[in-house]
């Protein structure tokens, strides 16, 4: 049977619990156990996928196809596990369930409530994801804020889920603020005291309470904690901010978090093994050279919409001992004025995914930029979209080629009828390269048109793509619905474009690039969702080598330019 680990958190919401969670998750696995995370959302939507970026940060997407909450790209990370659909739900998604139930008469005339129908059901979905997975430990976190009134049922659920099983198989560590209060010169217990207040108003008393600051926390402040919160001192740990997120795992680590937490679960302390995260480690503080990466996106306002994409940059750089400056680059802003300006100064371009139209063009002119002035140049998903509008436009005479994404939501937005007729009438004359498969076009509902999840890709001998992964068939995960269209892809071939990636039956274009290039590749993956830090993505490795490789070119010819002046 597995054990059960459930973290909270309080006083205020982006403590950091994923990361709590996360090293933990991996201090267990390096303890020699199988580890299994989950994340419950409080939130009504049913999941992140049509919820704005802006708001929620990234959409994760597992092997299986689930689109899911940020907080999975970090215990896929730390665990080194693919975890699946199990490991991700919504409030939205189990009232969705139940509803369905209802009305199918499931219920039989029956009141449907929260108590005991809807924790019965998260209940459920815990019992399944220790089942499939087989994990001796499943670490569920919930998210939220203890006290916010959408999240008690999931609060409940896990108050019944520990009074159901024997006393060391389910504990719950409980994250929560320490403020330092400048003018008092000291870290504030009291919003701690009250958040385990509420959480024990709510029938579950901690196990473990993991304190947050910005400043080192006392064992006279833990002491004080643990008396008034009802918990040993030594279960009382402080989390310090920490310059890098894969140091957490080892400042809890040093304070024996995984020793205290095994015994309490009654389990046997393994050897710990962790050469890998801190060799890892060792490697990164010891970056010598810089390379200066631009991303150019739609959501650079909130830099967790790209989490995923700049942790592979960094996991990278770190494999190639170079520090990666990312720079978010505002494509809505990027145009012919500014676009010198902008990226003369970057050794990589990087377009990543997203969807809707605004900032595509800024990065179609950035994808010019790159191809025109040999920067190493990686597209993901849209990315590899804008490459092959770009290309059809500048190389191939098809002047206007674009979406068909992004004909139809232009036409839409058109203020009066005639006007938009007119417009739809002229837009869908322009060359779409980019399209939907004839099989998707009369489906209605969007989501029936997604590629989501793991899909095979065969990679053409003698290309970058082969030369990065060093092998004919790979599996990459997709999150879009639109394709580089068929009609066009001979013109594109016969004008330079390299199809360096397609689905085994060959309809389907995964990846392309040029030849006459330092490194110019592109995918219509999501490569970023594999990386890992001990473990990097051969095509994040193989742009940032370039990106390391034109830095050093661009450095020589600076210095060779000053010695000219001296000269």
């Amino acid at each position: 049977m597995a054990k059960h680990i459930f973290v909270t958190g309080g006083v205020v919401s982006s403590l950091g619990k994923g990361i709590t969670a996360a090293s933990l998750g991996y201090l267990l696995k390096a303890r020699g156990y199988k580890v299994t995370m989950q994340k419950m959302d409080p939130y009504l939507n049913v999941d992140p996928g049509t919820m704005s970026p802006f708001q929620h940060g990234e959409v994760f997407v597992t092997e299986d196809g689930h689109e899911g909450d940020l907080d999975l790209g970090h215990y896929e990370r730390f665990i080194d596990e693919n975890l699946s659909r199990e490991s991700n739900f919504t409030q939205g998604s189990i009232y969705q369930s139940l509803i369905a139930q209802e009305r199918r008469g499931d219920f039989l005339g029956g009141t449907v409530q929260v108590i005991p129908h809807v924790t019965e059901a998260i209940k459920a979905r815990l019992r399944r994801a220790a089942e499939q997975s087989g994990a001796h430990i499943v670490i569920s976190e919930i998210g939220g804020t203890v006290g916010d009134i959408e999240s008690l049922p999931f609060i409940e659920a896990a108050r019944q889920f520990k009074k159901e099983k024997p006393d060391d198989d389910v504990l719950f560590i409980h994250v929560t603020l320490v403020p330092y209060i400048a003018a008092a010169h000291e870290v504030k217990t009291k919003p701690t005291q009250h958040s385990v207040k509420e959480l024990r108003s709510l029938g579950v008393q901690p196990d473990f309470i993991v304190c947050r600051s910005d400043h080192e926390i006392s064992s006279a402040v833990k002491d004080k904690i643990a008396l008034f919160c009802d918990v040993a001192a030594e279960d009382v740990l402080s989390c310090v901010d920490a310059p890098s997120i894969y140091e957490v795992p080892l400042e809890l680590s040093h304070q024996g978090f995984d020793v205290l937490v095994l015994e309490k679960l009654g389990l046997p302390v393994c050897d710990a093994d962790m050469d890998g995260l801190v060799s890892y480690l060792d490697a990164q503080h010891t970056c010598s050279d810089a390379v200066d990466i631009a991303i150019v996106g739609k959501y650079v306002s909130l830099p967790d919409a790209y989490l995923s994409v700049i942790e592979a940059l960094h996991h990278a750089g770190v494999a190639c001992g170079v520090k990666v400056n990312v720079h978010l680059i505002d494509g809505g802003l990027l145009d012919e004025t500014n676009v010198e300006e902008t990226l003369s100064d970057m050794d990589g371009i990087l377009v990543p995914g997203g969807f809707g139209q605004r900032a595509f063009e800024g990065k179609i002119i950035a994808a010019r930029y790159a191809r025109e002035n040999n920067v190493p140049y990686f597209g993901i998903c849209l990315g590899l979209q804008a490459a092959v509008c770009e290309f059809a436009r500048s190389c191939c005479n098809l002047p206007g080629a674009t979406s068909a994404e992004f004909v139809d939501e232009i036409a839409a937005s058109a203020d009066e009828a005639c006007a938009s007729n007119l417009f739809a009438a002229a837009s869908h004359s322009l060359p779409l390269v980019v399209d939907l498969m004839p099989e998707q076009a009369d489906i209605e509902d969007k989501g029936g048109t997604m590629r989501l999840g793991a899909y095979p890709c065969c990679i053409l001998p003698g290309t970058r793509a082969y030369e990065a992964y060093q092998q004919e068939l790979v599996y990459e995960r997709h999150r879009h619905r639109f394709e580089v269209n068929n009609s066009y892809r001979e013109c594109l071939k016969e004008s330079g474009l390299v199809i360096s990636g397609t689905s085994p039956d060959k309809r389907l274009v995964e990846m392309i690039e040029l030849t006459d290039h330092p490194w110019f590749v592109a995918t219509q993956a999501h490569p970023e969702f594999k990386s890992r830090p001990t473990r990097p993505h051969p095509l994040f490795l193989g742009f940032v080598r370039a990106a390391q490789s034109a830095s050093r070119a661009a450095e020589k010819t600076h210095k060779s330019a000053e010695s000219s002046e001296i000269a």
